[in-house]
């Protein structure tokens, strides 16, 4: 599961959903409990009263009601039921809740107690408008308490979030601001051995194995350039030296001139590779039109140019390869077979061979080259079909003017 918000937040929204789901359990759990604990204290207190209030009825039947607070007293003759309130008469003995409309139309709540004996009936009824009234303060009370609660567990939330990601966010600066450039600062000892201290530990080993690759790396891509550049050098000269004599048949001088282009070719192949590998931006001053300076080694251009036109003979079987150069851009076209377009994108990747050059030979790494050697310089390479059939290679460099 990916999750979308920053962990930071993440905190926050935790301590405020625990903040406040506690205390909203709190309040729902007081007001639940003050209710029963009222009704079940009111109830007995009814019935207790009823009781004494039947035995003074029954010891003294001119005296009538009793001296209870908030509660009146109804006694009835069992043979006079008609006087009782309609929904009194079925109701057994007990207590119970009742609602009635008061004169001015307004619902009032309260307990009544039954009594129902043999000859009489008594009722004890008790207004519950008070208890009602305090339990609506109680849970206005408690709707503020659980804001309250809220907002603290939110500001609780910034500070412990603030605190928690504050080496976190120091371990992101110090990755940000290292340049890439030699052996990294350690990270582990910036740090208490916890968590982070323990990703900063990891990092670090991995850093290290890292720079031991890259180092590798470099030093055994310029050990092979530079025994590569000697043998070469040494056909280069060779080659020169025979094609400066003058009694060569016009076959071997073709001859000779082709070696002497294959190994140029391969001196533009090894100092493209090695800029690839060191991953610096090589200089130079391949002149173009208008004043336009294309800021690149000539094996480099070389190299991207070379793999664009060589991949557009390799797909043409027959027909024309058209190179066109303007000021910022090469363009390659062939009247080959045609290419689609998802198979055009999928050119680039390395190892990948079109259908169209099945039986053709290479592994399918020229226009990868080609794609690195755009990203290092900023340029862009795109394929494309043509509609009238063959494709299209365009190669856009980024210029700058020339200076004087």
């Amino acid at each position: 599961m990916l999750y979308r918000r920053k962990l930071r937040t993440r905190i926050v929204i935790s301590f405020l959903l625990l903040g406040s789901g506690l205390t909203v359990l709190f309040a729902l759990a007081t007001i639940g409990l003050r209710e029963k604990l009222e009704s079940d204290l009111i109830g007995e207190t009814l019935q207790e009263s009823l009781q004494d209030y039947a035995d003074g009825f029954y010891r003294d039947p001119t005296v009538e009601g009793g001296a209870f607070e908030k509660i009146i007293g109804y006694t009835f003759s069992a043979r006079r039921f008609p006087n009782v309130r309609l929904e009194w008469r079925d109701l057994p003995n007990g207590v119970y809740d009742l609602v009635e409309d008061d004169a001015n139309g307004q619902s009032q709540s309260y307990k009544l107690a039954v009594r129902k004996d043999k000859d009489y009936w008594f009722f004890l009824r008790y207004d519950t408008a008070q208890e009602r009234e305090s339990q609506s303060r109680l849970q206005w009370a408690l709707v503020v308490a659980v804001a309250g609660f809220s907002l603290l567990s939110f500001v609780l939330g910034l500070w412990s979030s603030q605190r928690v990601m504050r080496p976190v966010a120091d371990l992101l600066a110090r990755l940000r601001n290292y340049a890439g450039e030699g052996q990294p600062e350690r990270l582990a000892p910036h740090f208490a051995d916890d968590e982070v201290g323990q990703l900063a530990a990891a990092l670090d080993a991995y850093a290290e194995r890292l720079t031991e690759l890259v180092q590798r790396d470099r030093e055994f891509n310029s050990d092979v350039s530079h025994e590569l550049r000697t043998p070469l050098a040494v056909i280069r000269g060779a080659t020169e030296l025979l094609l400066a004599q003058t009694d060569l048949s016009e076959r071997n001088r073709q001859r000779l001139a082709r070696i002497d282009r294959a190994s140029q070719q391969s001196n533009d192949i090894i100092a493209a590779l090695l800029t690839l590998s060191r991953n610096e931006r090589g200089h130079g001053s391949v002149h173009g039109e208008e004043g336009i300076i294309i800021d690149a080694p000539e094996a480099v251009l070389s190299v991207a140019a070379g793999n664009l036109i060589g991949n557009a003979f390799k797909y043409t079987n027959e027909g024309e390869v058209r190179v066109d150069v303007f000021a910022d851009r090469l363009e390659i076209r062939d009247s080959g077979a045609g290419i689609s377009r998802e198979e055009a994108s999928r050119l680039f990747e390395r190892g990948y061979r079109g259908r169209s050059a099945e039986g053709s030979r290479g592994a399918g790494i020229g226009l990868a080259v080609v794609t690195r050697l755009c990203a290092l310089y900023g340029w862009t390479v795109t394929l494309e079909p043509r509609p009238e059939g063959g494709a299209l290679a365009t190669l856009r460099f980024v210029q700058r003017p020339r200076v004087g």
